[in-house]
C-alpha cells in the first residue's frame, strides 16, 4: 500500500460509482488490547460483502482522510482515518488507516466481485 494521494484515490473511487459493488468496512481500536489492560474499552465494526451501488464517492482531508460513499436516498457509507491505498491485482480498491504504530485502525475496500 502507498500513502494516500487525494487525486489518485478520488479517480479510483469514481471508477466504481454507479455500479453494483461489494464493500468491506472494518474498524478496530485493538481487538487484543484488553488482554494487556483489562480496563481498556475495545470497540470495532465489521461488514463484508455488502452489495451496494453508490452514486457519489468522495475522499477529503489531508491524510488521515475521510471517505464517503453516497447511496442515493438511502444514506452513506463513511470511513475516517484513511492513510493508505492500493488497487490490487484483482482490480479492488483497498483503503486502510494505520495508527502511529502502524497498526490497522480502519479498512474500506471496494470490489466488483465478492471478497473471499
Amino acid at each position: 500500500m502507498e500513502p494516500v494521494k487525494i487525486d489518485d484515490v478520488q479517480q479510483l473511487i469514481n471508477r466504481f460509482a454507479n455500479k453494483e459493488v461489494y464493500i468491506h468496512l472494518e474498524t478496530t481500536n485493538g481487538s487484543y488490547a484488553s488482554h494487556f489492560d483489562e480496563k481498556f474499552f475495545n470497540a470495532g465494526a465489521f461488514i463484508r460483502n455488502a452489495k451496494v451501488e453508490y452514486e457519489l464517492g468522495k475522499i477529503i482531508g489531508d491524510p488521515p482522510s475521510r471517505v464517503g460513499l453516497k447511496l442515493g436516498n438511502l444514506g452513506w457509507i463513511y470511513a475516517q482515518g484513511i492513510t493508505h491505498y492500493e488497487l490490487d491485482d484483482k482490480g479492488r480498491l483497498l483503503m486502510a488507516g494505520h495508527d502511529h504504530q502502524g497498526k490497522l485502525a480502519v479498512s474500506l475496500q471496494i470490489s466488483e466481485t465478492p471478497f473471499e
